[in-house]
Order: C-alpha cells, then sequence, then structure tokens
C-alpha cells in the first residue's frame, strides 16, 4: 500500500514548491517558517521528502557536497497537482499543544509553586517566540527576504503569531496573579472570583480585558 499523504507532506511539498531543496535545508527553512505552525521533528523532516519521491510528487537528484554528496529534492508536475488539489480542500480544525495547559489542568496533583514555575516558563517561551518572529520580521525591511515575492504571505503569516504569543504572555502574567491567591492548587471549587470569571465568559467578554473586583477572590 502507498504511504498516505499527511499535513506534513503538504508541507513539505509547499516548500519543495518555492524552490528546491536537500534534507538539511527543507530542515532549516522548517525551523525559520514552519515550526511556527505545523512543529515537527527533524527525523520526519528528513524522512517525507523519501515519501514524497517514492509516490512521485518529488524527484531526487544526488549532488557532491565537500567530501559528501547530498540528495536535493524537487517537485514534479504531479506534485504541483497534489499541492493544488490539497489547497482547494478545507483545512482541520486547529490543535493547540501546551504542556503548562495541561499541567494547569491537572494542578491538584502538584504545589502552587509547580504550577507557577510552569506558567512562567510558558510566558518565558511565548515572549521568546514573539521577538524571534517579530525579528525575522523586522529584518525584511531591510530586504532580507529570501523569496521578496512572498513577503505577503509571510507577513501576513507573522500577524498570527505575534498575536497569539501576545495573548499567551499575557494570560500567563493573569493566571499567576490569579493562582497568588490560591491557599492551595485542591479545592479551591466554586468562589466568588470563579463566579465573576464564569459570567464574563457567558457574556463572551474577555477576563484579560475586564478588570475583576478584587473582592471576589476569596
Amino acid at each position: 500500500m502507498a504511504p498516505r499523504l499527511t499535513t506534513s507532506s503538504y508541507a513539505v511539498l509547499g516548500l519543495l514548491a518555492v524552490q528546491p531543496w536537500s534534507a538539511y535545508e527543507l530542515n532549516q527553512q522548517a525551523q525559520r517558517s514552519l515550526r511556527f505552525a505545523w512543529p515537527k521533528s527533524e527525523r520526519l523532516l528528513y524522512a517525507e521528502p523519501k515519501k514524497l519521491v517514492e509516490l512521485g510528487l518529488a524527484a531526487g537528484q544526488v549532488e557532491p557536497s565537500g567530501k559528501r554528496n547530498r540528495t536535493v529534492y524537487t517537485i514534479t508536475a504531479e506534485g504541483h497537482s497534489a499541492l493544488r488539489s490539497w489547497m482547494a480542500t478545507l483545512p482541520e480544525p486547529p490543535v493547540l499543544e501546551a504542556e503548562a495547559l495541561l499541567r494547569l489542568l491537572f494542578a491538584e496533583n502538584g504545589t502552587i509553586e509547580d504550577l507557577l514555575a510552569a506558567l512562567d516558563q510558558l510566558g518565558t517561551e511565548a515572549a521568546a517566540l514573539y521577538e524571534q518572529v517579530a525579528t525575522i520580521n523586522s529584518s525584511y525591511l531591510d530586504g532580507e527576504h529570501p523569496f521578496p515575492e512572498r513577503t505577503h504571505l509571510s507577513v501576513l503569516f507573522a500577524t498570527f503569531q505575534l498575536e497569539l504569543f501576545d495573548l499567551m504572555v499575557r494570560w500567563t502574567s493573569f493566571a499567576r496573579a490569579e493562582v497568588e491567591k490560591w491557599p492551595s492548587t485542591a479545592d479551591v471549587g466554586m468562589n466568588g472570583r470563579i463566579i465573576e470569571m464564569l459570567e464574563l465568559i457567558s457574556e463572551r467578554r474577555s477576563v484579560l480585558d475586564t478588570p475583576l473586583d478584587e473582592g471576589t477572590a476569596k
């Protein structure tokens, strides 16, 4: 049975549609762009092009590279056709993967300090990612985009990432302030503050943008 195309397959096809790459170069470009929307392991990015070649969607050309050879992958006409067909389909629902949120969900099994450390780590990493995206995109003003004809796509993509990472930083600060008021991570339950947040949620209003009454915390 032929290997099944996955979203990662199409991500690599998308990169190959930009220009030919070696597996190493694909991984480097993925670290620059794909990881902000579709983070996958280095092993997968090295294996995926071989699968595309097997399916006739890419072709591999062995070239000398120093003392070793490397394989440079190029998208085929069939690969372009598959990519166009995929673009015409509806995307899967978004999936958020953040271990800090998982730790929050089961925080009663740890201490306040454990939870605060997890929140701090999430905020620190989100702030670092924000700076990375901002730095990359700021360089485009100096003509440093490797594919200037695609700048409009990269920048619009970046605006989503920046908003997301900014939200994470703001939320972790908010969540930290809330957790610091708890006596422990267990059995806090339905208090006045939680009721107030639930009321804001039912009104479809953000707890980050709406001051909460300090008197309802207990």
